[in-house]
């Protein structure tokens, strides 16, 4: 069988299973076990004594201890009044602006995503506080819900990132320099965003009401202070890591209990809040750790069909360019997005994908900020995009409105991976600096 017969029949099975509503930690487990058995044809001791190592490194990595951490950190601040305090910081800033409060959607979800590593945490606390608001005050609502969630989608860039841990574990990349490799792109895609909305109130002012409310100056520099505490955290946080300080892990620790703190003087945290935000950091990750170690040992019977192997060489007799192979795999992204999301699609391509992109010359922190744009494609993605699904549950407006509002928004994340490529060190300078 050729290795593209295998890789297709093999990336058939991983659907299927998926499909079927098994849990992804199964799904790939299946896989796995039916690469080493149908298309190795390995005996079943033999597909045991590989599989106890394998599973067991694969959970007991020292960086993966940052998972659960910095999870719970994230959990936390989604349950104090914290995202409503970045919003009215950044309100007066912004109120000036073509697109007024819209910008501080962004910017909302910019500062929350440093704090949660998640977009589906963003997009429902920033979603929570700013569409009812924005709307009610006559924001076109095609920006307001494309907005929140399309920014939402910076929480997987913006360190601390989970899809950015799984990565480095899975490609053996430092996720030191991977939180570091992404700064800049979050930025840069933020700013992206509110270019857009900027350009679109521009040409069209009805999208942004005039502002019934003015801020002084001396609103602007009070409205600071609700800055304050999330801004020292991840200041706090990334400054130890790029520091060298502390690993991801320390850094994560010392995270959970700075969102602790800001919580109790924010108001409401008891110990039963404590017990179910832990609760939830440890479901969560024992669903990540099972599917990690299920994505290892498909790896590794990828790695016994050598299938990155033939597939480099199959991709390299068709003579592609860099770029075209860029363009190339990009619609393979798009295309999976719509059917997989988030953590699944990293855990499943990046074996095959990296050594083809490695093999192209492309840097294998670089191709972990392209794997997290392409992840957050795929978040807002139909039919199974969750950040739609999110809003809707905030909104009641329907997939289909509230996928129509993201697409322009998805438009600016492709200009944003057209200037990565062409500029290269908006994800490697900062790598370059630790």
């Amino acid at each position: 069988m050729d290795p593209i017969t295998m890789s297709l029949v093999l990336l058939a099975v991983v659907l299927v299973a998926l499909g079927s509503g098994a849990w992804i930690f199964i799904g790939l487990f299946l896989a796995a076990f039916f690469s080493f058995s149908v298309l190795l044809g390995f005996p079943m001791a033999r597909i045991g004594s590989i599989t106890t190592p394998i599973v067991t490194q694969s959970v007991f990595s020292f960086e993966l201890a940052a998972v659960p951490l910095f999870i719970w950190m994230g959990e936390i601040i989604s349950g104090t009044n914290l995202s409503a305090k970045i919003f009215s910081g950044i309100a007066p800033w912004v109120s000036r602006v073509p697109g007024g409060l819209l910008h501080a959607n962004v910017g909302g979800s910019v500062l929350f995503s440093a704090l949660s590593g998640s977009s589906v945490a963003t997009t429902a606390t920033i979603g929570k506080v700013t569409t009812r608001e924005l709307t009610s005050r006559g924001y076109n609502p095609s920006l307001v819900y494309g907005s929140i969630a399309v920014a939402g989608t910076i929480g997987i860039m913006i360190p601390p990132s989970i899809t950015l841990i799984v990565y480095g574990l899975v490609a053996q990349v430092s996720v030191a320099k991977l939180f570091a490799a992404g700064v800049l792109p979050g930025v840069m895609l933020g700013a992206l965003y509110s270019g857009y909305i900027l350009l679109r109130c521009v040409m069209r002012p009805e999208f942004s009401p005039p502002q019934a409310d003015h801020f002084t100056w001396g609103d602007r520099f009070r409205g600071l202070i609700n800055l304050v505490p999330v801004t020292l955290l991840v200041l706090f946080l990334m400054g130890s890591i790029y520091g060298g300080f502390a690993t991801p892990s320390e850094s994560a620790a010392v995270g959970v209990l700075g969102a602790t703190i800001i919580a109790a003087f924010s108001g409401g945290l008891t110990l039963k809040d404590l017990y179910r935000t832990a609760m939830n950091a440890i479901m969560t990750t024992a669903m990540i750790g099972s599917a990690l170690a299920a994505a290892a040992l498909l790896t590794t019977a990828v790695g016994y069909m050598h299938l990155p192997q033939l597939l480099a060489e199959g991709v390299a007799a068709l003579n592609l360019s860099p770029v075209k192979l860029l363009i190339l795999l990009t619609i393979i992204y798009i295309l999976l997005g719509t059917v997989l999301d988030g953590i699944p699609l990293v855990l499943m391509t990046v074996p095959v994908i990296l050594p083809l992109m490695a093999g192209a010359g492309f840097d294998p922190i670089w191709i972990g900020i392209y794997i997290v744009l392409m992840v957050e494609v795929a978040i807002v993605s139909p039919p199974i995009g969750f950040n739609l699904f999110v809003l809707r549950s905030i909104t009641g407006v329907s997939i289909g409105k509230i996928s129509m509002a993201a697409l322009p928004f998805v438009a600016m994340m492709l200009l944003g991976l057209a200037l990565l490529t062409a500029f290269p060190g908006i994800a490697l300078w900062l790598p370059s600096m630790m």
